[in-house]
């Protein structure tokens, strides 16, 4: 009879370590300025630390045994060096302030900045200090490491990468340090405040933009002799065709005294552009958002006007600018269609 795998009697303890964990750090406060102290500084052996105890342990049986003097001065002069280490260690994190800048708005699939000031407000530097942000994602976590120098200050910036348009809060960060002597790892965790605000990625080839929409016809009525108001007529001009001589009118007016009339053609009135949804002939929503979204970068580039109009969610009217290009990717950023609504 074959034994289980080895492996898949560690996922249930995975699994509830991760669920343990991700409760404890839920509770964690949101702040764009943390003060790190002895209670959200945490220290543990590291894997290189758990083997210089097992040979320190080695070492003292083996004096014990053999009963080495120079044996125990090894071993007790190691250990002292570790216990010096874990304090050293400690306080190479504790006292920094961390202040977080707020990142500007980026588009979904798009590497966002996040630049981190470290303070130092003690009179000696502090060393070997690594922050990263911490994801949800397989793979290792990018470090970024620094030295804080005595009563100044440090920048450090992180990256991430925003898959989902919309609001959303910054992911968590971890501060860390394994100086001096790497066998203890110092670290803490920080949940920023800040939300970000991640515009739809935009279509990669979209069509070209959709034709401007008519303003509307404008009839210019022309008031005859008497004081007589003609709806879309207007005073004969040297050059009409006669064919657009309104013949009826014009007798009227003849008869009392007036001039011949001519139809007034309607004068079509410069168009707009307007960007809906409907307009991408898409059915999927997503779909649609990423058409729109390179619809109004693309009229951004060519500096034209263009209106936005999302049913039941806003209505932009046409303009033009960086506010404007802002305020129509934020809407199309939050845009959620009502439910049952048709696509």
């Amino acid at each position: 009879m074959s034994g289980a795998h080895p492996a898949r009697g560690w996922r249930p303890l995975r699994a509830l370590r991760r669920e343990l964990q991700g409760r404890w750090i839920a509770r964690l406060p949101r702040t764009d300025q943390l003060l790190l102290t002895q209670r959200n500084v945490y220290i543990l052996p590291t894997s290189a630390g758990w083997m210089l105890a097992l040979t320190l342990a080695v070492l003292l049986i083996a004096s014990i045994n053999y009963q080495l003097n120079l044996g125990y001065l090894l071993t007790f002069l190691l250990a002292g060096s570790a216990a010096a280490g874990m304090l050293v260690g400690h306080a190479n994190l504790r006292a920094l302030v961390l202040h977080l800048q707020p990142p500007a708005a980026v588009f979904a699939g798009q590497r966002c900045a996040l630049r981190i000031t470290l303070d130092n407000p003690a009179r000696h530097a502090r060393h070997g200090i690594a922050l990263a942000v911490s994801q949800d994602i397989e793979g290792a976590p990018q470090w970024a490491w620094t030295d804080v120098p005595a009563q100044a200050s440090a920048v450090v910036e992180l990256a991430f990468v925003p898959r989902q348009r919309g609001w959303h809060p910054l992911p968590r960060i971890t501060a860390e340090t394994r100086f001096p002597l790497g066998s203890f790892r110092a670290w803490s965790y920080w949940r920023p405040a800040t939300q970000l605000l991640v515009y739809p990625e935009a279509e990669a080839a979209p069509p070209p933009l959709p034709p401007a929409r008519p303003q509307g016809t404008g009839r210019a009525g022309t008031r005859a002799a008497g004081n007589e108001d003609f709806d879309g007529v207007r005073a004969y001009r040297r050059g009409d065709p006669l064919k657009q001589v309104v013949w009826k009118k014009a007798a009227q007016a003849w008869a009392t005294g007036g001039a011949l009339v001519s139809r007034d053609q309607p004068q079509a009135q410069p168009g707009r552009l307007w960007l809906d949804p409907a307009a991408t002939g898409l059915v999927d929503v997503e779909a649609r958002i990423a058409r729109l979204t390179a619809w109004v970068l693309a009229a951004d580039r060519q500096g034209v006007q263009w209106g936005l109009d999302l049913p039941g969610a806003v209505r932009l009217a046409p303009d033009s600018g960086l506010s404007h290009r802002e305020r129509s990717l934020q809407a199309l950023a939050l845009y959620a269609p009502a439910p049952g609504a048709a696509p």
